[in-house]
């Protein structure tokens, strides 16, 4: 099971209760947080997940309303009691951003590991999640993600009784280790079944649509994108800055094949998001207009 907090949903700049873009993925105990800017911290803080099992920071590119929180969200890590290493992702560029920003924050009592990826990377994250990578188009070295939890697939009980297995021996089965018993090599292929659908996001924000993007996106259970404007008669201003109107950020959402669409990073100029969420119904159905501090759960289905 994965939850979803949507800390903060507007961009280029926070205003009254009104968060910059974010999300705060947690899986089991853990945390990984997507893009941080400025005050990420009040909204989470309001939320009571806790700072200290934050493991990793998935920053898509170097704006100030997507890194400029960094130095709250690290001094509140740190006084949470975090002594373990934490792992910041991002485009070329982010290792001199966040050595500048580590001025004001520069004693911690954890490493920060500082990972930059071109796109087309895969990684670890917290709580068994998989990363990727690919590159979005805004004009700066930009990355969309994707998170993937796996599910192992359903333990075949007859199939071990079958086999003379004793039950305090299935579980090293269902983690996939092979196991001697009785003069026999068991392993997970003979009592465990077919492959499962696994839970997976991505995360886009601050790019033009692309194929790439598409492609990226594909068959995920929540697509999480940007829909900077609301008015379609906005689109050459979302091309000179490199963003898209909710009809373009809908359209990837139904060519991806995805299960759900939460829109977020909303302009100044919208003051009410559920505009933004009609219009994309229109194109895909299974579309909600994020809201700060909305949480969204996936599980298996």
């Amino acid at each position: 099971m994965i939850d979803i907090c949507m800390l903060g949903t507007y961009g280029m700049m926070p205003l009254p209760g009104r968060w910059l873009s974010c999300a705060l993925v947690r899986c089991g105990a853990t945390l990984t947080l997507f893009d941080c800017g400025e005050g990420t911290q009040v909204p989470w803080k309001s939320l009571g997940w806790g700072f200290r099992q934050l493991g990793a920071i998935c920053l898509t590119h170097m704006h100030a309303d997507h890194v400029a929180g960094l130095p709250g969200v690290l001094f509140m890590v740190a006084h949470a009691g975090r002594t373990e290493p934490l792992t910041i992702y991002g485009p070329p560029g982010t290792t001199y951003v966040i050595e500048g920003l580590r001025r004001i924050a520069a004693d911690l009592p954890f490493p920060i590991e500082i990972r930059e990826m071109e796109g087309g990377e895969q990684f670890a994250l917290p709580g068994e999640l998989q990363g990727s990578c690919v590159r979005a188009s805004h004009g700066v070295p930009c990355l969309a993600y994707r998170v993937e939890l796996a599910r192992r697939p359903a333990f075949q009980v007859e199939r071990a009784q079958a086999l003379g297995l004793p039950v305090q021996l299935w579980s090293h089965l269902q983690r996939g280790e092979t196991l001697e018993h009785n003069g026999r090599s068991i392993t997970p292929d003979q009592v465990l079944g077919p492959p499962r659908r696994g839970i997976s996001l991505a995360f886009i924000t601050d790019t033009r649509p692309t194929s790439t993007l598409t492609t990226f996106a594909n068959d995920v259970d929540l697509l999480i994108c940007e829909s900077m404007y609301d008015n379609p008669d906005d689109l050459p201003l979302a091309k000179a800055n490199a963003h898209m109107v909710v009809t373009e950020t809908a359209r990837i959402a139904q060519e991806a094949r995805a299960h759900e669409l939460i829109l977020t990073h909303f302009s100044p100029k919208i003051n009410d998001p559920a505009v933004a969420e009609k219009a994309a119904r229109r194109i895909f159905a299974n579309t909600r207009a994020a809201r700060d501090g909305m949480v969204i759960t996936l599980d298996y289905t």
